[in-house]
């Protein structure tokens, strides 16, 4: 499964649904086919891969004998290159344009010795190892619970930072290997309720041991009641009851709190490798441009609702008639031209 620009989580929060396994596998379907309907809108890739890919030289780009144009495969770094079987110093390239990723062309550089071509034939005369992608936007959210000790474990635990800013769909990095979430599991966070907690929706006030331990949004769950941290103060938290559809109930000191930190992941993602990393490794996320998470969540609750009518949600006709039409998301198409016109790929840029 190639990469979503949205989380379950964000979808499920802007619908206000409970979590249960066939909504979770209905969005996890609806944002797949969000997030490769906007690759297709904008004619590019967002999300980074590492990867060794080959041009042809020369081709029929009709190019200057130093240019190489990359089309859809843009580059956010560039590692190393080769031509004709011949290593190239990645110094004596230009990567255009001189603005920054994403690189849509790689140029020789006209004062030094470089030159594409060489090989046998032009078939892949060119490889380019790096980074390709759209632009690798990252955010710290967190670190490692717990060491991660072998290179074919599945499940990795965060701590309560990262726990409350990852969700299913989330692509994150931890030290050079990249990792896709594909599922989250409750893990015991080593800390028991501090005192009594009642059945009552005004009873917000959860005693912990280490109040740092925890962070505002993550989900919490004691007994088979779900609750929201939306404050903390020293080792008290300020929640929101009965979330997610479970039901109110009172609790006793001394019963455990779990939380959403074991992440189901997909490792060596993206052309990265599998490695070891330590506890308390810092875990990153790849973020995706606003319009394009934006443009995610709604094409996906779009989808969703569509799917919920059975695809026969319709509208009256404006001329006073009886006649109707299939009802759309009205403010969709307005939304999707503003995410093509700041980051698609436009038709004719070679000869802008």
């Amino acid at each position: 499964m190639e990469p979503v620009y949205a989380t379950r989580e964000d979808v499920m929060r802007a619908l206000d649904v409970k979590l249960t396994a066939r909504s979770a596998r209905q969005i996890d379907r609806a944002l797949q086919s969000a997030s490769r309907d906007i690759d297709a809108l904008c004619h590019r890739r967002f999300y980074p891969e590492q990867a060794t890919r080959g041009f042809d030289w020369p081709g029929s780009q009709y190019r200057p004998s130093w240019r190489l144009w990359l089309d859809d495969q843009e580059l956010i770094s560039l590692t190393s290159i080769a031509s004709g079987g011949t290593a190239i110093s990645p110094a004596d390239v230009v990567l255009y344009p001189l603005s920054g990723p994403p690189y849509n062309r790689v140029e020789t550089n006209l004062g030094t010795s470089a030159a594409w071509g060489g090989g046998a034939t032009h078939q892949e005369d060119i490889s380019l190892t790096g980074l390709y992608g759209y632009r690798l936007d990252e955010t710290t959210v967190g670190a490692l619970a717990a060491a991660v000790a072998t290179t074919t474990a599945t499940t990795i635990t965060v701590n309560g930072a990262a726990s409350a800013e990852l969700g299913v769909g989330s692509v994150l990095r931890v030290d050079s290997e990249r990792m896709l979430v594909t599922n989250r599991a409750m893990a015991d966070t080593g800390q028991n309720l501090g005192a009594d907690l009642a059945a009552q929706k005004n009873s917000v006030t959860v005693a912990v041991a280490d109040g740092t331990a925890y962070a505002i949004d993550e989900v919490l769950l004691i007994d088979s009641e779900r609750i929201l941290i939306v404050d903390i103060a020293g080792n008290s938290l300020t929640v929101e009851r009965n979330w997610d559809g479970t039901v109110l109930a009172a609790h006793t000191a001394g019963a455990d709190i779990y939380a959403p930190r074991a992440l189901t992941v997909t490792r060596g993602a993206l052309g990265t490798t599998a490695a070891t990393h330590a506890d308390a490794s810092s875990v990153v996320r790849w973020d995706p441009p606003g319009l394009v998470h934006d443009l995610t969540i709604a094409e996906t609750i779009n989808r969703l609702t569509n799917e919920q009518a059975g695809y026969a949600r319709t509208r009256k006709t404006g001329d006073g008639g009886t006649s109707e039409r299939a009802k759309n998301a009205q403010d969709l198409p307005d939304l999707r031209t503003q995410v093509y016109n700041a980051h698609g790929r436009k038709a004719r840029h070679r000869a802008v």
